[in-house]
């Protein structure tokens, strides 16, 4: 008979309870595989169990609680007593990563995370282990399965955000408060921690820029068609001028990019350096199964005597001007010299178009326009400009445009 494995469990949720079922009916493999057979030491949850008599009796510790409080408490208790810990708490990392992991390296065990960034996507895995030596020059992708739903929704019947929303409530890839997820700050976490295992630099939350699709409209996504386009929530990190930037936007992508057929609540990240060009990986990003079977996968890497790296060298600088290339929707005046006068405004401030899209609404009329890559700076500072125009009948809208093609 193999020795067993006790496992404490922190959470009986959606997640807890799938993982609970998952490890019993994987047992077995998992034993032929490691030569120790996991079972469960006890639970903890509101109405159930005591966190003390659990750290005594666990050897590893899965937390699927969820939130900070008393998430925070119960890993750091763990994880000082000797327990190896897995979680897939992603807020937890990015706000509290380096003392939690100088408390894994105090004690000489391992916190693993894998299910707190793209589900069951191996990300952080193959960051942390097959590319464990190379030097990563940038990732990204869509983390975050919800918007990247309701903006496919949105491209395939024209309707509404909200319509959207609601619908992604109804199937159950959007909470009842989808804040989080719609404002951006889901996937600003989930890109924090990547960037931190890329590069090996401290990154916190309140450094990473976002901004959510709360403001999409569905004309932003049918002209985008017309012009051969695509919108994502993407989340980047990449290095930039000897420092970072860590980012999440909403973006046109071309066609030939592999990001974009990825659609529904799936999630895709891609992960780019010189020794090996770039990596693309896919899969469900939500769900309480896909969830588990990430935990599940640190649970066995544990097993399998296979060390978490987390090595952290000096800080990076954060670099906020990046070149980007956008598309611009105004609802302007129909009348002679009105897009002369923008044209000025642009190249003023040396931003050139790439395309321009017109169509008549009375006296009034729509104009979209896809500009080069340029620096952003320059851009923002026309569309200051071209937001006090008399002629504008509403407020410019500007969306990121990705030119990668991958041809």
């Amino acid at each position: 008979m193999s020795e067993a494995v006790r496992i404490g469990l922190l959470g009986r949720g959606t997640v807890g309870g799938a993982f609970h079922d998952l490890l019993a009916q994987r047992a077995g493999a998992i034993e032929a595989a490691t030569g120790r057979r996991p079972e469960i030491a006890g639970v903890l949850r509101r109405s159930e169990g005591d966190i003390d008599r659990l750290l005594e009796e666990a050897e590893i510790v899965v937390e699927v609680i969820g939130g900070i409080d008393p998430a925070r408490d119960y890993v750091l208790r763990a994880l000082e007593a000797g327990r190896h810990v897995v979680t897939a708490n992603k807020q937890l990392i990015a706000q509290f990563g380096d003392e939690l992991f100088d408390a894994a390296r105090e004690a000489g065990v391992q916190l693993r995370f894998e299910a707190a960034v793209a589900g069951v996507v191996p990300v952080i895995r193959v960051i942390q282990e097959s590319l464990a030596v190379t030097e990563i020059t940038k990732v990204f992708g869509i983390v975050n399965g919800t918007t990247n739903f309701i903006l496919s929704e949105m491209a395939s019947t024209g309707a509404t955000y909200a319509d959207t929303l609601r619908r992604a409530q109804e199937l159950g890839y959007a909470e009842a408060d989808p804040s989080e997820d719609v404002g951006g700050a889901d996937a600003a976490a989930k890109m924090a921690i990547l960037a931190r295992l890329a590069f090996h630099t401290p990154v916190r939350l309140d450094e990473v820029q976002f901004q959510g699709i709360t403001e999409i409209q569905p004309d932003d996504i049918s002209y985008a068609k017309e012009l051969g386009l695509s919108l994502k929530l993407l989340g980047v990190a990449e290095r930039r001028d000897g420092g970072i930037s860590v980012r999440v936007f909403p973006c046109f992508l071309y066609p030939h990019h592999p990001l974009a057929p990825v659609e529904g609540p799936f999630n895709a990240v891609m992960v780019e350096a010189p020794a090996i060009t770039e990596i693309t990986m896919s899969g469900p990003g939500a769900g309480g199964l896909e969830t588990a079977s990430a935990v599940l996968g640190d649970v066995v890497s544990i097993l399998s005597g296979r060390p978490a790296v987390h090595a952290i060298h000096e800080p990076l600088e954060m670099v906020r001007d990046i070149n980007s290339s956008f598309y611009l929707h105004l609802e302007v005046a129909d009348r002679p010299g009105v897009l002369a006068q923008i044209a000025d405004v642009l190249g003023r401030n040396e931003v050139s178009v790439r395309s321009v899209v017109q169509r008549g609404m009375g006296n009034d009329a729509r104009l979209v326009m896809v500009m080069h890559e340029g620096p952003e700076s320059s851009f923002f500072r026309a569309l200051e400009e071209i937001a006090t125009l008399e002629f504008l009948r509403a407020q410019p809208r500007a969306i990121r445009v990705i030119e990668e093609e991958f041809v």
